[in-house]
């Protein structure tokens, strides 16, 4: 029986280690739809009045966020269509999350304002997780660390796809 530490192999996180002691200039949610590479700004869909972008730092594999194009923190800025896709895009995801990995269950929600956790409180964004039985465990909690089984591109093929096929006219 071995015995001793065990290694933890994610080479993706070092883009995100680098970034720690700076910002991005500017709001990444309104800089990322301007640009034309989907893949490497992980979009997965745009709609008219928001888009579906995966979170580069996910609490877990899928982790998805439905914003809109809009730059606003305020809520009760948003218009009744910008609402309504927000709630149509939540659902798309859902519904793709359903067929690629089969969850067990899914959290939604907004995060407004920095008191109530918003990672980039300048912007509205949904965050659209899907969830299984036992998906967590210590790590998150004694090594502050967490844990995702494949890497965020190959999850991103997977997902993309299924957005595509759902989205065709």
């Amino acid at each position: 029986m071995q015995t001793g530490i065990k290694k933890l192999w994610a080479p993706w996180r070092m883009s995100y280690i680098s970034k720690l002691g700076g910002k991005d200039e500017g709001c990444i949610f309104c800089s990322k739809p301007k640009q034309q590479n989907d893949r490497d700004n992980l979009i997965l869909y745009r709609g008219k009045t928001a888009f579906i972008i995966m979170n580069l730092y996910p609490y877990n594999n899928g982790h998805c966020m439905v914003i809109p194009y809009k730059h606003t923190s305020d809520f009760t800025e948003l218009t009744d269509e910008e609402m309504l896709e927000l709630m149509q895009l939540t659902r798309l995801t859902i519904k793709v999350f359903k067929k690629v990995f089969n969850p067990e269950g899914f959290n939604t929600g907004f995060n407004l304002g920095r008191a109530a956790g918003a990672g980039i409180s300048q912007h509205i964004h949904l965050h659209v997780l899907p969830r299984w039985v036992g998906d967590t465990n210590f790590m998150p909690v004694l090594g502050e660390t967490r844990v995702i089984g494949e890497h965020i591109f190959d999850t991103y093929d997977k997902l993309k796809k299924v957005f595509d096929e759902e989205t065709k006219a």
